[in-house]
């Protein structure tokens, strides 16, 4: 299994586990010059941007240690995108 085959593997699980437990998904792999967000969901009254890691093992590591600062500046900058594109100001009162 390559490592794309693997990932949309763990995507799709991560999409499966929101659902049930009441995440509403609202978009999937949201691309931007910024960077890139695989799950874009709404728990409540809360916006949820979500990095999703899947390993096969963790000989290389554990996937969080694979979301360092320079990841986590990228998923900030294009969650601030998504916001500003989609004129989200107050997440309760929308969407």
């Amino acid at each position: 299994m390559n490592n794309k085959v693997l990932g949309n593997a763990g995507e799709k699980i991560a999409k499966i586990y929101l659902e049930r437990n009441k995440y509403k998904i609202l978009e999937t792999n949201f691309r931007c010059k910024q960077g890139e967000i695989d799950i874009i969901a709404k728990d409540k009254k809360e916006l949820v941007f979500i990095e999703v890691k899947t390993r096969k093992s963790i000989k290389y590591g554990l996937p969080a240690e694979a979301v360092n600062q320079v990841k986590q500046k990228h998923i900030s900058k294009t969650a601030e995108y998504y916001i500003y594109k989609n004129c989200i100001k107050n997440i309760r009162n929308q969407i």
